[in-house]
């Protein structure tokens, strides 16, 4: 879905849907694929079409046959990897060295062919501009590692707790407004490994929007607990489902559940849209259910100050049950952290399987947290947080808005930095892509099994470090190559 300005905050009620024509054309170019696909297979079983893919179906004839999603990664991505996981030689500011390279077997190996191409760059979650090579955060970083070292070697339950993973916490709990936080090595861990100690067992119901990241699904499913999906960002249809819940209960004995939570995404990272906090809250209390809010995208990103989706839509901190974040896109560093209450962080620090079992975060990029934690804070001195902040919100807006006014279908809300890209058919999809990198601009494509089939799009990210001239570049070469691949669906 995709968003059209009627003025004030949007809603996915808002978004326009894809236009028939392009639907009935990616249907069509689909069915095509499909259809040579399963005649490459036949030719792959009787032994006239001998590759990589025939020699794996051999290696996996005593297996249980795979989904349908294997026979479109083996017929349909396979052959479009050549625009995927490109390697970069620099760091992933505004600016990227990209690797070329060429493949002689049909995108199965690919080998570098020396040259390398300087790009602006749209796919990297660098929103606030702090993932660089220079200044102060590189500096503090430089240091730490000169006193720590690289690596822990130990979990925070044994001889991995450093001070400054302490310092960490005490700066992030500061930065949301709650009482305590708790760190972790990984984003997608944070996830994964700490709902099932939230919530589990018989007795817990699980409220998941549809759009929910990986991390969240594998979370819930390791749970134990009964799951069930409303439709995305639909406040009536989770409305629905919480008054279900209460009113029938747990299946069979229909007696009440233990806990009921709700999970949803503050920036949806393939839609670009933003969760309607407000409602949700609203629901959660209510129907008495818990609520957990995952800011992967939205801290740093969202609000004056940065403090993410509570700030963009005035909520008290306090009203979310526990908050979760990554450090891996505003803040230039790895890992996640969760917040709230002393009680939640005491919980999780004595029973997470990330602090029990895995190791300690990095003290140098524990410390490249806090440096540019503390500038967003206003911490350094300086107003230079500030300033990146208004950078990225302005920048988010312009590229947004020019979009839309050449006609092109853009997903999200306005100020959402991630900026998905209507273009259904998929064959368009790649074109474009490797059009635009042939103009020096990198971005990503997403298509199914990422996207739904006829929702297919190019996905950019803004940062505050892109300036109006590269801005410009880019939308001119998107507006030509528009016209040309007939991509402006709402002129």
């Amino acid at each position: 879905m995709v968003s059209i300005r009627k003025g004030g905050r949007k809603s996915s009620e808002d978004y326009e849907s894809t236009p028939f024509l392009a639907a009935w054309w990616t249907y069509l170019s689909l069915a095509i694929l499909v259809a040579f696909g399963y005649l490459r297979d036949f030719l792959r079983r009787i032994g006239l079409d001998k590759n990589h893919s025939a020699d794996g179906r051999k290696n996996m004839k005593e297996f249980v046959p795979v989904s349908f999603e294997s026979f479109v990664d083996r017929n349909i991505l396979k052959r479009v990897n050549h625009c995927v996981s490109r390697p970069i030689s620099s760091p992933p500011t505004v600016e990227v060295d990209v690797l070329e390279r060429t493949s002689d077997d049909g995108n199965w190996h690919f080998r570098l062919t020396g040259r390398k191409r300087r790009c602006i760059n749209l796919a990297s979650y660098n929103y606030l501009g702090f993932a660089e090579n220079e200044g102060p955060c590189v500096d503090a970083t430089a240091h730490a590692l000169q006193l720590y070292g690289a690596g822990v070697c130990s979990t925070r339950h044994e001889l991995g707790n450093y001070r400054i993973h302490e310092e960490l916490e005490r700066t992030t709990a500061r930065f949301l407004g709650v009482d305590d936080a708790i760190t972790f090595g990984m984003g997608f861990c944070t996830n994964s490994m700490n709902i099932p100690v939230l919530v589990g067992g018989k007795g817990c119901l699980i409220l998941s929007d549809e759009k929910n990241h990986a991390s969240i699904v594998l979370g819930a499913r390791l749970s134990g607990s009964v799951i069930k999906v409303f439709k995305h960002n639909d406040i009536d249809d989770l409305e629905e489902k919480l008054r279900e819940a209460i009113i029938n209960g747990r299946p069979k004995t229909r007696w009440a559940w233990r806990k009921i939570l709700i999970i949803v995404e503050g920036i949806y990272s393939m839609e670009g849209s933003i969760v309607k906090l407000l409602e949700v809250i609203r629901l959660k209390k209510k129907y008495g259910a818990y609520l957990y809010l995952d800011e992967a995208h939205s801290i740093g990103a969202l609000g004056e100050t940065g403090r993410g989706v509570t700030e963009h839509w005035g909520v008290d901190p306090r009203d979310v049950d526990i908050m979760m974040g990554t450090f891996t896109k505003s803040f230039g560093a790895a890992g996640g952290y969760i917040a709230g209450s002393k009680e939640l962080i005491n919980h999780l620090r004595a029973y997470s399987h990330s602090t029990l079992y895995a190791c300690s975060m990095s003290a140098p990029v524990a410390q490249q947290i806090i440096s540019s934690m503390k500038i967003i804070m206003g911490e350094d001195g300086t107003d230079k947080g500030k300033l990146r902040i208004a950078r990225l919100a302005t920048n988010t807006r312009y590229f947004r808005q020019r979009l839309r006014e050449m006609g092109f279908i853009v997903c999200g809300d306005e100020d959402s930095p991630v900026v998905p890209l209507l273009v259904c058919v998929p064959a368009k999809i790649l074109a474009l892509v490797e059009d635009l990198f042939e103009r020096n601009i990198a971005c990503a494509p997403a298509v199914f099994p990422a996207t739904p089939m006829t929702e297919g799009r190019i996905r950019m990210c803004i940062s505050a470090s892109h300036t109006r001239q590269m801005l410009d570049k880019v939308l001119d070469s998107i507006s030509e190559l528009g016209d040309r691949m007939q991509l402006k669906y709402s002129l």
